[in-house]
This record gives C-alpha cells, sequence and structure tokens, in this order.
C-alpha cells in the first residue's frame, strides 16, 4: 500500500487540501450558505449534512478513505481567508489496474462564481492526481443544462466521451449527464 501525506496545493490566490477536525464548522456554513444554490445539482441531502457534527464525522471518514486509496475529498480556501471554505472538489470511485480512473466532482459558493477560481483549484488538483497518484483518466460528468459546467471542463482539456440517460439521482429526479474524462499523458507503469 501506498502511503502518502495528506496534499496541499497552492495557487495563486487558493489553497486547497483535505480537511482536518477544525474545519467541520466552516464545512458545515459552506453548504448552509450555498444550500438553495447548489439544490439543483446535487442529490436530496438529509439534514444532518448541515451540521458541524455531521462534518466532523466525515472528515475523519475522509482521512480514511484516502488512506486505503478510495477518494480524495479536498477543499478550497482563499489563501487571503484561509479558514473559509469557498469550495470543494471530490476525487471518488478510484480504480486500480486496469482502469486507473477515478470521477471528479466539484462546487463553489455562489458568490464566488465568474471568478476562475475552480478553474485554478481543479489544475492544481488535476496535477496532484496524474503526478503523484498517477491515475491514467479522470472522468467528470454534467448535466446538460450546467454548460458553466460543461464550459469549465473543455477550458480544462477534458474530452466528451457520450451522453447517459437517467444517469444521476439529482434533488429527488433522474438527470442525463455528458460524460468527459481528461487523460495523463505523464502516466507511468507501476
Amino acid at each position: 500500500m501506498l502511503y502518502l501525506s495528506t496534499p496541499q496545493l497552492s495557487t495563486p490566490r487558493l489553497m486547497v487540501r483535505m480537511a482536518n477536525g477544525r474545519d467541520a464548522s466552516p464545512i458545515a456554513h459552506y453548504y448552509v450558505e450555498n444550500r438553495t444554490f447548489l439544490i439543483p445539482f446535487e442529490p436530496i441531502r438529509p439534514k444532518e449534512f448541515f451540521t458541524e457534527e455531521f462534518w466532523r464525522s466525515q472528515v475523519e471518514r475522509n482521512l480514511l478513505e484516502f488512506d486505503q486509496q478510495l477518494s480524495l475529498r479536498l477543499f478550497i480556501f482563499e489563501r487571503d481567508f484561509p479558514k473559509v471554505v469557498i469550495g470543494i472538489i471530490n476525487f471518488t470511485q478510484f480504480s486500480r489496474e486496469p482502469f486507473h480512473a477515478c470521477v471528479v466532482g466539484y462546487s463553489l459558493a455562489q458568490d464566488k462564481q465568474g471568478k476562475g477560481f475552480m478553474q485554478e483549484a481543479l489544475n492544481a488538483a488535476i496535477r496532484y492526481v496524474f503526478d503523484i497518484l498517477n491515475y491514467h483518466r479522470i472522468m467528470a460528468n454534467y448535466m446538460p443544462r450546467n454548460q458553466r459546467s460543461g464550459n469549465l471542463l473543455k477550458k480544462l482539456g477534458f474530452v466528451v466521451e457520450g451522453y447517459a440517460r437517467d444517469y444521476l439521482q439529482i434533488n429527488g429526479k433522474w438527470e442525463d449527464h455528458i460524460l468527459t474524462s481528461l487523460l495523463n499523458p505523464r502516466w507511468k507503469e507501476n
């Protein structure tokens, strides 16, 4: 098993890292503050999802999953406000041989939209997943009505690979998704 220290990624404006116990309150605050904005793009969340208690235990689960090479769940902070969560990036469904792939999902606070933060954060996170974790493929899927996400993925180099009907249950309704992927040009055989 490969043991890695948790990533602490820096960009000119952001810190992108895994959460620790002190982040439970800022994470809960992020989801409470952006609840209405995120509803059309996420599964229905139970009430406890929006509590500090939930995130205290979830942070521990996230670290265990990372140690077991099952996922990488990152939180985005502005360098000038290092205690305020402004977004999340989740790499999940880790699969090794012969696939060497994972899926990425993300969200950004409503008041931080349109400033290039997610592109900046994803660039750093993708480099880490490709160069340090050595995955060959990252898949990202978006609803056709979420063209902002589609445009972001295109800027990052993701290529459309297909269309899936009733792919994910979002806000209690089955939603079609456009399937995309990005390949690692520097992937190395272990």
